[in-house]
């Protein structure tokens, strides 16, 4: 059978290989990452091995606590493994020998405090019924309180009190022994019943084992499904997965250089607007100078003219006029605009040339760049396309080839007869249920025998204690008691008398249940408990001298694998799959069978060979580049910023025409009246019109402010473009011939090394399927639980059921037992307050109550018809 059972565990491993080769339903894959293979399907083990007591439960608490006070040394491992080893069989020939000697000294030390009990235990089988013989005797012969006479004493009523209460007391301890005993008795005999429930369960679990067994296994294949659809899935996304981390790469070097082409064609083209403001503000500041400059002109003009007049320099003029006339026009010369745009070059040559540089798209060219290089991923699909399928050909071959390993294992046999052996198992046992059906009977029976016989003892004490007291008469002299008060304390004799006869039978039931039941709790059950006992069982060399453990000696015939009982019955009990529990892996590795290298090699081989050309991808045309070098020859140097600059900076005359006019005002006022100030006013009135209708529209209006504004921003940015622009132009085709070499000659390391990495994902697949596969195989695939709860079931029908309830039985019944004797003599001594005497004392009544003259005087008791 064992060789079954490893036959069908190793049948499991293998199995869990096996590939479903059946097209499914594809379903939602998760993201690159880690795979979801779900939770294996688990049976439920419906055994609970774990017992509750109950209110009864206190009584074995009190049974432990006496018993760890009868033997509180540990448990004798080193003693345990030595009489295993010698199998008891050289102690009882070879006893004389000193480690023999030793060796019984050993266990003599352990069992000391059960010696002792049982020392006790046959004192008091043997001396009972001696004693209670030559009381009986001596009884017979009217001493040891067999008179029928009882001295009248003082105290009588006290004594009688005491000895009663005493026995009612000693009674009641008795009457909870007995309940003790009887409670445990029936706690037994309720506990057989679960027996079955239990076995039942345990073997309902056991097929559970066998038939979730394979579904377990079909999970395993069925998830593969999972790794496969996976890597199927990014086999047909190859371009995204693997030409897009390429392209991201590349990007890095790529787009700065394609967005230097981008923004270079953003300057040609505000260069070209820069270009076009410059010449239409040119044109409207150069209409308004030329009006203000011809108006001041002929104003200068005629000045002069009237400057000439006679009144100005005849000889008649007086000194003052001439002076003021040689001020006006010594001042003339400031009459005259400042900013002269009409001197500025136009910029016409500039602008055809940016015109034609325009009819180049740079911008289109740029994107087709762009758009060249985002195209990598479908370049990676076209150039891979071989290599995906023979990738995805493989697939179903790697499953053939381990389905065919698995299927050299007989797994539905070693199940089957699995599953017959269980069934086998439970049909014996279901035959010793009448058996044990009976046993149990004749022992209860038994039992409620013992107990009876302690009963009977009680139901004679709780009799005479009533009856001894309902019919006890204080006016009565111990010779004239009543009927009732005679017959309790004869019901009191009869009590002792069946104690005696009883207690040393029950005393030696009781010797013996302790013995037994007492070293089974202390080398059985405790041990179990703290799993000492499994140390004792694991010992090397102790079953067979040439293994050093027995289990994998046994199996797997290596003594020296590390597979112990207690390791067995751990793993076990945390519900871990039997591969782990037994260590399968001595039988068969499943890390060296699921290698990932093993089944996939030919897969990596596939991937190795993937070749991707990106040659064809081109960032800028030559039409591109050449229209970048035209525009570093458009002439843009050329033209003289510091004049335009210069001139827009300047006001719109060199003097304030107004403060000029007002000026030449005052002079005027100064001269005589005449023909001379009449017309030197009227030329004031004429600068002020000029003032006030061109030269302050010309300072304020918007077209003019903004025609200034306009060309100081545009020759502005045209000198920062010009600055230079040869040498970025140069820089910006340098960058795009560094990216396109990247791509055409360098990309082979960054290729190899992203094919690399996506070769390791589709592998990495793999990886977790075997990884999951493992981890099931030891945690979750045929748990093995219900072996362990075997192991358990038996520790509770053994120490839970039977010696728990057979000790608390013992110490109920011991302890009644042991009360026996104090009841046997307040029995015996109640017992003369109780029955009418055959004689008593009397008393002569002296007249002077000198109570050192009366003497007492025995006198038989009256009779009576009734009597």
């Amino acid at each position: 059978m064992w060789t079954c059972m490893a036959l069908l565990l190793l049948s499991v491993i293998s199995a869990s290989g096996e590939l479903q080769q059946e097209d499914t339903e594809p379903r939602r894959l998760p993201p690159p990452g880690k795979l979801d293979f779900g939770y294996v399907p688990a049976g439920v083990y419906e055994t609970l091995a774990h017992y509750e007591p109950g209110p009864i439960g206190i009584l074995f608490h009190l049974v432990h606590a006496f018993l760890h006070a009868v033997q509180p040394n540990a448990f004798p491992h080193d003693l345990m493994v030595k009489l295993a080893k010698d199998k008891f069989g050289a102690i009882q020939t070879e006893y004389q020998k000193p480690e023999n000697i030793v060796l019984t000294l050993q266990a003599i030390y352990y069992e000391i405090g059960f010696l002792v009990c049982a020392a006790v235990g046959l004192m008091f089988i043997v001396l009972v019924p001696i004693v209670g013989l030559f009381f009986c005797m001596c009884r017979c012969c009217d001493n040891c309180g067999g008179e029928m006479h009882q001295r009248q004493r003082k105290n009588a009523d006290c004594r009688r009190g005491l000895l009663g209460t005493l026995l009612f007391s000693t009674s009641l301890v008795i009457t909870i022994g007995v309940l003790c005993a009887y409670a445990a008795n029936q706690n037994l005999s309720s506990q057989v019943k679960n027996i079955r429930r239990l076995v039942n369960s345990n073997m309902r679990d056991l097929h559970t084992f066998a038939n979730d067994t394979p579904t377990q296994i079909d999970y395993l294949i069925s998830q593969y499904a999972t790794a496969k659809n996976k890597v199927i899935y990014d086999l047909d996304n190859i371009g995204p997965l693997l030409g897009g981390r390429i392209q991201q790469h590349l990007d890095k070097e790529v787009h700065p250089a394609l967005d230097q082409v981008l923004n270079m064609a953003g300057a040609m083209r505000e260069t070209k607007e820069a270009l076009e403001n410059v010449s239409v503000s040119l044109v409207v500041l150069q209409e308004g100078a030329g009006k203000l400059n011809f108006n001041l002109s002929q104003v200068r003009n005629r000045i002069n003219r009237t400057l000439n007049d006679p009144g100005c320099h005849d000889e008649e003029s007086d000194a003052t006029t001439a002076q003021l006339c040689n001020n006006i026009r010594l001042s003339l010369s400031q009459l005259q605009i400042s900013a002269n745009f009409t001197r500025l070059p136009n910029v016409n040559p500039q602008m055809e040339k940016m015109n034609n540089l325009q009819k180049t798209n740079l911008g289109a060219i740029v994107y087709k760049g762009f758009s060249s290089l985002n195209d990598t991923p479908h370049v990676v699909i076209e150039q891979t396309r071989s290599v995906v399928n023979n990738v995805q050909n493989l697939m179903d071959g790697i499953g053939n080839n381990i389905s065919s390993f698995s299927k050299g294992f007989p797994v539905q046999t070693c199940l089957s007869n699995f599953t017959i052996f269980i069934s086998h198992a439970h049909a014996k046992i279901e035959d010793y249920y009448p058996e044990i059906d009976k046993m149990d009977f004749y022992r209860w029976i038994g039992c409620i025998t013992l107990c009876c016989m302690v009963v009977l003892v009680l139901a004679f004490n709780y009799l005479g204690l009533l009856c001894g007291t309902l019919g006890y008469d204080k006016h009565a002299s111990p010779t004239t008691r009543g009927c009732i008060s005679n017959t309790g304390g004869t019901l009191l004799m009869a009590g002792v008398g069946f104690s005696l006869i009883f207690s040393w039978v029950l005393m030696g039931v009781v010797t013996v249940l302790f013995l037994a039941g007492g070293n089974m709790e202390k080398l059985i059950c405790e041990p179990f408990q703290t799993k000492e006992l499994f140390k004792v069982v694991d010992t090397p060399y102790l079953i067979q001298p040439e293994w050093r453990n027995f289990i994998p000696g046994y199996l797997y015939n290596d003594s020296h694998l590390e597979l112990t009982a207690e390791s067995l019955y751990s793993t076990c009990k945390q519900n871990r799959g039997i591969y782990s529990a037994m260590r399968l892996d001595k039988v068969f590795n499943i890390s060296s069978f699921l290698n990932t290298t093993v089944f996939t090699k030919d897969v990596v081989g596939q991937l190795d060979n993937v070749k991707i050309d990106l040659r064809g991808i081109i960032l800028l045309e030559a039409e591109g580049k050449q229209n970048l070098r035209d525009f570093s020859e458009a002439g843009l140097s050329e033209i003289n910023y510091a004049d335009y600059l210069e001139e827009v900076n300047k006001g719109v005359t060199a003097v304030d025409v107004l403060s000029f006019a007002k000026e030449l005002e005052s002079q005027t006022d100064l001269m005589p009246r005449g023909a001379l100030q009449a017309s030197l006013k009227a030329h004031v009135g004429t600068l002020q019109q000029i003032h006030r209708q061109q030269i302050v529209p010309m300072e304020q209006a918007m077209k003019y402010v903004r025609a200034r504004t306009a060309l100081n921003q545009s020759m502005r940015f045209l000198e920062r473009t010009a600055s230079d622009l040869p040498n970025k132009v140069i820089a910006v085709l340098d960058a795009i011939e560094a990216a396109q070499y990247l791509i055409s000659q360098n990309a082979t390391f960054l290729i190899h090394r992203e094919t690399r990495k996506y070769t390791a994902t589709i592998i990495g697949y793999f990886h977790q399927y075997i990884e999951w596969v493992k981890t099931s195989l030891a945690l979750e695939v045929a748990p093995c639980k219900p072996f362990s709860n075997i192991l358990d079931t038996a520790e509770i029908m053994t120490c839970g059921f039977l010696v728990d309830s057979m000790n608390t039985f013992w110490m109920g019944l011991g302890c009644s037992t042991l009360f026996l004797l104090p009841s046997i003599i307040l029995a015996v001594k109640l017992a003369k307050y109780y029955r009418r005497m055959d004689t008593e004392d009397v008393y002569d009544d002296v007249p002077t109550y000198d109570t050192m003259n009366r003497f007492p005087r025995a006198s038989a008791p009256p009779r009576h018809i009734d009597w």
